[in-house]
C-alpha cells in the first residue's frame, strides 16, 4: 500500500497545514466508521477500520490531508442484545459533525468529503451536510456511503443480502486489509439469511438475525477482499480528484446582478 504519513492531519503541524491550504490544498478527507457487534466473526472496529485504511489510501493518491477516523456512529438499530456496541444518537453525531465542520472551516477548508462505512450513519451524514452548506456558503461538502460508491461495489456488497451486516463483503475486505479483526474459525457457523426482504417496517437487528449476522462469511476470501479494495479506492480517488477540480454550477457573483 501506499505511504501515507504526508497526508495524516493529526502528523501534520499548523504550519504545514496553513502552508497546504495555502498552496492551493483547501480540501480534507473525514472517515466516519462505527464500534459496534459485527457477530461472532468479527471485530467491533470493523467499520471504522475499513473507513481508515480506505481514506488512508484515498489521501496518498491525492495529496489530501485525511482527518482521524471518527470511531463511534449512529449503530442504535443493533440494539443492546450482544454487547460490544457503543454508539452515538443520530442527533449527538450531526452536532458532532458539524463541529467538526466549524473548525475545518476557520482553518481554511472549503471542500470538505465525508466517506461513510456504516449504513447507519447515512441519515445524520446528509443532515449534517444540509446543516454545514447552509451555514456556509461557499463550503462544498460531499457525503459518500462506500457500499453503494459504483454497482460494481453495491452488487458486492449485495450479492449474500440487501439488508448486509458483517457478510461475505465485509468479512473479505478485513481478510485483505485487517486480518486480525477476523475469527476464521467462526466463519462457518456465522452465516444468517436476510429475513427482511417482505418487512414494511424496519426492524432492529435483533429482531432479524440471530447472531449479529446478515449474510454468508463463510463465502469470504482474500481474493475477493483485494479486488474489493481496490474498487473502492478507484472510485473514491475518481471522485475526490472530481471534486478538488469542481466549481459550484453558479458562481455568487451571479447574484450580485439580480
Amino acid at each position: 500500500m501506499t505511504d501515507t504519513k504526508h497526508s495524516q492531519w493529526e502528523a501534520m503541524t499548523w504550519p504545514e497545514i496553513l502552508e497546504c491550504i495555502g498552496d492551493g490544498c483547501d480540501a480534507a478527507i473525514l472517515p466516519l466508521g462505527a464500534t459496534e457487534q459485527h457477530g461472532p466473526h468479527l471485530g467491533t472496529g470493523m467499520d471504522s477500520v475499513l473507513a481508515d485504511k480506505l481514506c488512508r489510501e484515498v489521501g496518498g493518491k491525492t495529496g489530501v490531508p485525511v482527518l482521524p477516523v471518527l470511531s463511534y456512529g449512529c449503530s442504535i438499530g443493533h440494539s443492546h442484545r450482544w454487547p460490544g456496541t457503543v454508539a452515538l444518537s443520530p442527533t449527538t453525531m450531526i452536532a458532532v459533525l458539524c463541529d467538526m465542520g466549524d473548525w475545518l472551516y476557520q482553518a481554511g477548508i472549503r471542500r470538505l468529503f465525508l466517506v461513510n462505512s456504516h449504513v447507519g450513519n447515512a441519515a445524520s451524514v446528509r443532515c449534517a451536510l444540509d446543516t454545514l452548506r447552509c451555514r456556509y456558503d461557499d463550503l462544498m461538502v460531499a457525503g459518500w456511503n462506500t457500499g453503494t460508491l459504483t454497482p460494481v461495489i453495491e452488487a458486492a456488497f449485495t450479492t449474500d443480502g440487501e439488508d448486509w451486516h458483517a457478510n461475505a463483503a465485509e468479512t473479505s475486505l478485513m481478510m485483505a486489509v485487517a486480518p486480525e479483526m477476523v475469527r476464521e474459525d467462526k466463519l462457518a457457523e456465522s452465516d444468517d439469511p436476510d429475513r427482511t426482504g417482505d418487512c414494511v417496517f424496519s426492524h432492529p437487528v435483533n429482531r432479524t438475525s440471530t447472531n449479529g449476522v446478515t449474510g454468508k462469511p463463510s463465502e469470504a476470501s482474500v481474493f475477493g477482499g483485494q479486488r474489493l479494495f481496490e474498487h473502492l479506492v478507484n472510485a473514491l480517488v475518481s471522485r475526490v480528484e472530481h471534486g478538488l477540480r469542481e466549481t459550484p454550477p453558479l458562481d455568487a457573483s451571479y447574484f450580485k446582478r439580480i
